[in-house]
């Protein structure tokens, strides 16, 4: 199965990179609708698509407003998007309201259940995480295989939601600060490159990806992954386009 990056930073997008947009083109699924969206239109092989939203801030539901193109010239059964009743009612009252963006797109909006079947014998479960305004992490599972996706929160060894991830093949968690401003990790509600390695290495997870990364730095390498190897080898920094397989 493949999980591609369709935007792998945060808050705004940059000259390499978009926000926050990953999806298994495979199974017709979207983890966050950041900027990144549009690249879907190359990816979308389904006649069915569930846009899965951890929470409403801008840089997780903007791509939302593109999915008349993304979906231009298909014939879709079905495009729905979860999330929380909160959010969606932000979503849709706020992002599409008449004066901001005045048509909805072709989709439907749907309360995310703490369990959703997926194709392919599959399933995602939520689990709550501590952020402003509250936002969730996704767990996903398959008979031979397993992912999470963690953003916008603050990693720790001892967070209630290292046991939602536990020995998942893939971890994809957000790393938007290096090191040394992890006092701004903490303040901002986000992530820093030794806590979130760490908490790879508690949960005993396969593989890490980060990504959400700061926008206002767009070196190749932003956080710093040789410090996050030192504690947890198998790890990469994601970037935009890129393909992990698991």
């Amino acid at each position: 199965m493949k999980l591609v990056l369709l935007g792998s930073t945060g808050y705004h997008p940059n000259r390499r990179r978009h926000t926050a947009c990953f999806c298994l083109p495979e199974l017709g699924v979207v983890l966050d609708a950041g900027s990144g969206m549009f690249r879907l239109r190359e990816q979308l092989v389904t006649d069915e698509l569930d846009i899965f939203l951890t929470h409403a801030h801008l840089d997780h539901v903007l791509g939302l407003t593109f999915l008349f193109d993304v979906l231009h010239g298909r014939t879709m059964r079905r495009t729905t998007v979860h999330a929380e009743p909160a959010k969606l009612a932000a979503v849709r009252e706020h992002l599409f309201s008449p004066l901001i963006f005045p048509v909805l797109p072709p989709c439907e909006f749907r309360e995310i259940a703490p369990v959703t079947p997926l194709a392919q014998g599959g399933k995602l479960t939520t689990f709550p995480l501590e952020h402003p305004g509250g936002t969730l992490g996704f767990r996903l599972d398959w008979p031979d295989r397993s992912m999470a996706y963690v953003t916008d929160t603050v990693a720790r060894p001892d967070a209630p939601y290292v046991e939602q991830i536990r020995g998942v093949d893939l971890l994809v968690h957000e790393c938007y600060f290096a090191d040394e401003h992890a006092e701004w990790a903490v303040k901002t509600g986000h992530s820093w490159t030794t806590a979130v390695a760490e908490t790879a290495r508690a949960a005993g997870v396969g593989r890490l990806v980060l990504v959400h990364v700061n926008p206002l730095d767009d070196r190749d390498d932003p956080v710093g992954v040789d410090v996050a190897r030192k504690i947890f080898p198998r790890c990469e920094l994601g970037r935009d386009e890129m393909v992990v397989e698991f």
